[in-house]
This record gives structure tokens, C-alpha cells and sequence, in this order.
């Protein structure tokens, strides 16, 4: 899957018609990003091939089209990933990483397609599970991302999020990951990458997500963190990462879905944020851009279409704001 941006560009004024979101757009859209193998920027992206497969199946399920693309071809090139110690790259040939191995266990679940992993795989869950477990530190708690050592909220989150879509959360000190979330606590209620950072909303969301999988959302302190987030709407009803920055579509998501998991999505206009992100569409050739008027992509394309999820858009599927999959997915896979 092309992570390039484009070909299409989000409207600049207002979208002709109704104001809507242009699903079948949307699915073609997905569809050909894996045609774009000509453009230089296709191989330019190719460190994030296996995430951005994982951003466009998630979008299409949402948008209740699952059979937009192959499963048989999905599970072959993530298979193709995998490394022996069960992790996955970015694509064939990449190095092993935290982030791509919890891609690669996201897009298994929702194609229902972790068997493969004990049948065609470089071992099975159990092998993945243990991957990703020798990437804690057992001193603090938290998670590199590979051999190299970088931690990073995002991998704990990442790790649980995998570990529990594979049962395997019991592989980990989940007290001690628990009590790294805290120290990244902040006095305005948010999180950051790390102790002492400031607080950010896509960090927010690997904390907060990271203890509702651990089942420890006591430790939040709801409303001073939800005043924070519901503070990132600006006047377009867009929704920003931290104050004085511009407003981004992905925001929709990470804003949103920690709203969502301490039960203050209600604090914030939820018609404003809906308006924003169907401005952000390019409703001729499909994708969701991160502002009118700038080029699309698959990234925000998925996140833009998990916020209207998670505003109850007619017609979407919900999704699970714990994870950005389908709740019938995890639902399922959680209740095993």
C-alpha cells in the first residue's frame, strides 16, 4: 500500500451538495494505492508500508466495505514481514520494530487471520508475544521499540495493545508498565513521551489506552484531563495536539478516543469536529486530507473516518477507541 500523498487534494471551500462523506470515493480511493508503484514517493515511503496497510484496512472495515481488499494477498505480505524472533518490518527486508509488529497483530485480528501465524508464520502468537515482551525494561516499566533501545509511550501502548489482541498480556510486568504511565503524568492532567515531557494528545492517548487494556482508568484524573483535551477544539472545530498549534484531522482520533475512554466526549462540539473533517475530503477522487484544502493520505484518511466513527456517522461501524479497530473485531477476539 502507497503511503504517497495524493493524487487528490481536500476541498478548499465547501463541498458540492449536502455535506457528506463520500464512501465510495473513500474505498477507490484505498483501492489504488497499491497502483501507484511508477511514483518515486511510493518507494520513499516503503518504512511504513506495513502501517499504512493497516491504516487503509481499518478505514475500509469502518466504512463496511471488508472486501475491498484481498484477504489472501493482506495475509501474504504481512507474513512476509515476520522475522525469525516473530516480530515484523515495515515491509520484507525491513529491520524488526515494536510499531510494525502491532500493525501486523491489528491486521490479523480484524481479517481474522492469526492462525496463519502457527501455519505459514516464523512461529506463532506465542512467538510474537515473546518478541514484543523482550522489549520491556524490566527496571521501568516501559518499552523500546527494537535492539537500538528508543522507549517511547507508544511502544508500552502498542505492546499491550498487541499482547492483549493475542492473550498474552501475562508475558509482561504490566504492574510496572503501569507505574511508568504515572510517572509520565503531568499536573495538567495530560501525558507525556516520557517523565517530564509535556503533555500531547497522540501521547495522551498511548497512556490512557494503555491503562484501560491494564484496567486502571482509576488512575486518571478524568476531569482536569478531559478539560485539557475538550481544550483542543479551535474555532473551526478542528482539534489540535497541544495548545497554540494548527488543527489536524488525526486529532479527530487521539482527541477524541481518550475523550471517549474517560467518558467526556461530550465536552467538546462533536456537529463543529464532524463538519471539519468532511471538509477535509477530496470528494472526487476519495481520501481525507489534514486540513481543506491540502493533499490526502491514508493516514489521515483512517483517523478522519475513526473520529466520525466515534460521533456515531450514519452508516459507519462503531470502533473501539481503546484500539482504532472495529468493536465487532475486538468484541470478538477479546471475548475468546
Amino acid at each position: 500500500m502507497s503511503l504517497a500523498s495524493g493524487p487528490g487534494r481536500a476541498a478548499t471551500g465547501e463541498l458540492p451538495g449536502e455535506l457528506q462523506l463520500f464512501v465510495d470515493q473513500h474505498v477507490k480511493y484505498i483501492q489504488s494505492l497499491n497502483t501507484r508503484k511508477d511514483e518515486l514517493e511510493y518507494w520513499l515511503t516503503e518504512h511504513l508500508r506495513l502501517s499504512g496497510l493497516y491504516w487503509g484496512l481499518t478505514a475500509l472495515h469502518l466504512l463496511g466495505h471488508p472486501e475491498a481488499l484481498p484477504r489472501d494477498e493482506t495475509i501474504d505480505f504481512v507474513l512476509s514481514c515476520q522475522h525469525p524472533n516473530g516480530g515484523f518490518g515495515a515491509a520484507p527486508g525491513h529491520d524488526v520494530h515494536m510499531l510494525y509488529t502491532v500493525n501486523a497483530v491489528q491486521i490479523l485480528v480484524t481479517i481474522d487471520a492469526v492462525d496463519e501465524l502457527e501455519r505459514r508464520g516464523k512461529g506463532g502468537k506465542e512467538k510474537v508475544g515473546k518478541f514484543i515482551a523482550s522489549l520491556q525494561d524490566p527496571s521501568t516499566g516501559t518499552f523500546a521499540g527494537d535492539e537500538w533501545g528508543e522507549t517511547d509511550t507508544r511502544f508500552l501502548y502498542g505492546a499491550l495493545n498487541a499482547l492483549s489482541l493475542l492473550d498474552q498480556l501475562s508475558l509482561v510486568d504490566l504492574l510496572k508498565a503501569i507505574e511508568h504511565i504515572q510517572a509520565c503524568a503531568n499536573f495538567d492532567g495530560g501525558y507525556g513521551v516520557s517523565p517530564g515531557a509535556e503533555s500531547h494528545a497522540g501521547q495522551i492517548l498511548t497512556c490512557v489506552g494503555a491503562l484501560a487494556i491494564a484496567g486502571r482508568l482509576d488512575l486518571v484524573d478524568k476531569d482536569k484531563l478531559g478539560r485539557w483535551l475538550s481544550e483542543r477544539q479551535l474555532d473551526n472545530g478542528g482539534l489540535n495536539g497541544r495548545p497554540q498549534k494548527l488543527e489536524d484531522v488525526c486529532y479527530s482520533w487521539w482527541v477524541a478516543s481518550s475523550l471517549a475512554m474517560i467518558d467526556r466526549l461530550h465536552w467538546i462540539d462533536g456537529k463543529k469536529l464532524e463538519h471539519f473533517i468532511l471538509r477535509c475530503q477530496d470528494p472526487e477522487l476519495g481520501g481525507i486530507a489534514d486540513r481543506p484544502g491540502d493533499m490526502v493520505d491514508v493516514f489521515h484518511t483512517v483517523f478522519g473516518i475513526a473520529g466520525l466513527c466515534l460521533l456515531k456517522y450514519p452508516g459507519l461501524k462503531e470502533v473501539d477507541p481503546l484500539y482504532c479497530m472495529p468493536k465487532e473485531v475486538t468484541k470478538r477476539i477479546l471475548s475468546r
